[in-house]
């Protein structure tokens, strides 16, 4: 029986929820500071999902190779990826933020280029690449204080530090994490990223509380069940079925939801150069994830 309606359907799925998550944590920003924030969701995820992998039968398997790829996953698909897309979007608005994340398939495609035989690069990708990082010129071209003050201009390149770690462990994931299915790739990471966000809030925002309001703990809980079990664990079973460099073709798709909700929902500006460099992103993102021609690389 084929998997492709699932896939497809997976992909659609994942491309809705990651694309409504980047609103979903500037509301949930208004009650929990950012390290906190973090801590929550994913400690909480973790959980959810172990209760479920327990009630569902679901053996939570180890092997030697995932005493390398849970602290890589924690730390640089969870941990410093969220750590910093929390802290920038106090100032960046949310369909910013999720442009500059949607580099992600670039800096995929590079590092893949290197450890994945089967993944290498052609003529395509590369005029891909130069594309989509000739978008993130255009976008930090504009005068970005006046999206939300300077801080936006501090934080927005920080931001970009997101989706080249994440795309690191993505690609680490792939080459050395054949066979793991998505419980075991995913429950015991969460946690230790929500512990490590935990310490980190312990120490960097003790004297800021969080504020039990509905709209902030309404968004955690959604960021937590459907933004984070659901979908990190629907992102590993693809990521065992598709190529690496398509599967991050997610993060070209998710840009638009947020954009749109962001302006629409949020009332976040939007303007022409923003617009433009987010095309060239995109653009460069599908050029980026086209098959290579047969025989090339």
């Amino acid at each position: 029986m084929s998997h492709r309606p699932l896939i497809y359907a997976a992909v659609v799925l994942l491309t809705l929820i990651w694309g409504t998550t980047w609103g979903a944590i500037t509301i949930g920003l208004e009650g929990f500071p950012p390290l906190k924030g973090v801590a929550v969701r994913f400690l909480a995820a973790s959980l959810l999902l172990l209760f479920c992998g327990r009630l569902l039968g679901w053996p939570l398997r180890w092997e030697r190779r995932l005493a390398f790829l849970w602290p890589v996953q924690a730390l640089l698909t969870f941990a410093l990826p969220y750590g910093l897309v929390y802290w920038g979007e106090q100032w960046v608005p949310s369909g910013l933020t999720s442009v500059l994340f949607a580099t992600l398939p670039l800096f995929v495609a590079l590092f893949a280029s290197g450890l994945l035989p089967e993944e290498r690069l052609g003529g395509g990708g590369v005029a891909g690449i130069l594309l989509g990082f000739a978008g993130v010129g255009v976008i930090f071209s504009e005068d970005l204080r006046a999206l939300g003050g300077p801080e936006v201009l501090r934080a927005a390149p920080i931001v970009l530090v997101a989706p080249l770690a994440s795309a690191v462990a993505q690609v680490v994931v792939k080459r050395w994490g054949r066979g793991l299915d998505a419980l075991t790739l995913t429950a015991v990471p969460m946690g230790l990223c929500g512990l490590l966000a935990g310490a980190a809030a312990l120490l960097l925002e003790a004297e800021r509380p969080i504020v039990l309001a509905p709209a902030p703990l309404l968004a955690t809980l959604y960021l937590t069940v459907a933004g984070t079990a659901i979908t990190f664990s629907v992102y590993f079973w693809l990521l065992s079925r598709l190529p690496a460099t398509r599967l991050s073709l997610i993060a070209y798709a998710t840009p638009v939801v947020a954009v749109l909700l962001g302006t629409l929902v949020l009332d976040e500006p939007l303007t022409l150069r923003l617009g433009a460099g987010a095309v060239l992103v995109i653009g460069g993102v599908a050029l980026t994830a086209r098959p290579a021609p047969r025989g090339a690389g």
